[in-house]
C-alpha cells in the first residue's frame, strides 16, 4: 500500500513538472506571437488597450459579484474540460494543449503589454495577470496532473493488466478537482476584487507614459 502510494506520488510529481515545463514553453511561444505581430495588429491592440486603459482611469465602476461569478464560470469551465479529458482517457493530447494554450494566452498578454509599453506595460501586465495567475495555474496544474495520471491509470490496469480497483483512482481524481476548485473560486474573487484596483491604481500613470 504505502509503496504503490509513493509510486503515485513520485508519478504526479514527475507530472508536475513536466506540464509546468509544458506551460512555461507555452508563455514563451505567446511572448514570441506577441513580438511577431505586424504594425497594423499592433496599432488596433493598442488602440482596443488604450480604450480599456482609458475606462479604467477614468474610475468606471465594475460590477464586483457579476465579474466574480464570470470569473468563476469561466474557470471552472476549463477546470471541468480538464477532468472530463481524464475521464476520458483519450482526451490526454486535450490536456496537454490547454495547459500549453493557457501559457500562450499567459504571454501573449504580457509580452503584448511590454512590447507596447515598456517597462511600465510589464509592471502593468503583472499588475492584473499575476494575482490570478499566482493561484489558477498551480490548481489548473495540479487538476491536470491528476486527470493523466488517472488516465495512466485506466490504461495500465485496466486495459491492460484488467486488474486494479477504480475507485480509488476515480476518488482521488474527483477529490483533487473538489479542491481545485475551491482553489479557483479564491482566485476568481481576486479577479473580481483586487485585480481591477490594481489596474485602475496603475493605469493612469502608464496612459501619461
Amino acid at each position: 500500500m504505502l509503496a504503490a502510494a509513493g509510486e503515485k506520488f513520485k508519478e504526479e510529481r514527475l507530472l508536475l513538472l513536466f506540464l509546468t515545463i509544458l506551460f512555461g514553453a507555452g508563455v514563451v511561444f505567446g511572448t514570441l506571437l506577441a513580438s511577431g505581430l505586424d504594425e497594423e495588429q499592433r496599432r488596433m491592440l493598442n488602440e482596443e488597450l488604450s480604450r480599456f486603459l482609458m475606462q479604467l482611469s477614468q474610475g468606471q465602476s465594475v460590477e464586483r459579484e457579476s465579474a466574480f461569478w464570470q470569473s468563476f464560470w469561466q474557470h471552472g469551465r476549463w477546470l471541468l474540460l480538464i477532468a472530463l479529458m481524464g475521464l476520458a482517457v483519450i482526451g490526454l493530447p486535450v490536456i496537454l494543449a490547454l495547459n500549453f494554450l493557457k501559457g500562450v494566452l499567459v504571454g501573449f498578454a504580457v509580452g503584448t503589454l511590454a512590447i507596447q509599453h515598456g517597462g511600465k506595460g510589464l509592471v502593468f501586465a503583472l499588475l492584473s495577470v499575476l494575482p490570478t495567475n499566482l493561484l489558477s495555474v498551480p490548481a489548473y496544474l495540479a487538476a491536470s496532473a491528476a486527470a493523466i495520471s488517472f488516465s495512466l491509470f485506466i490504461i495500465r490496469c485496466r486495459l491492460i493488466r484488467r486488474s486494479g480497483s477504480l475507485l480509488p483512482a476515480a476518488a482521488a481524481l474527483v477529490g483533487t478537482t473538489a479542491i481545485m476548485l475551491i482553489v479557483l473560486a479564491a482566485a476568481s474573487m481576486l479577479d473580481a476584487w483586487l485585480s481591477p484596483a490594481l489596474m485602475a491604481w496603475a493605469s493612469g500613470w502608464l496612459i501619461t507614459g
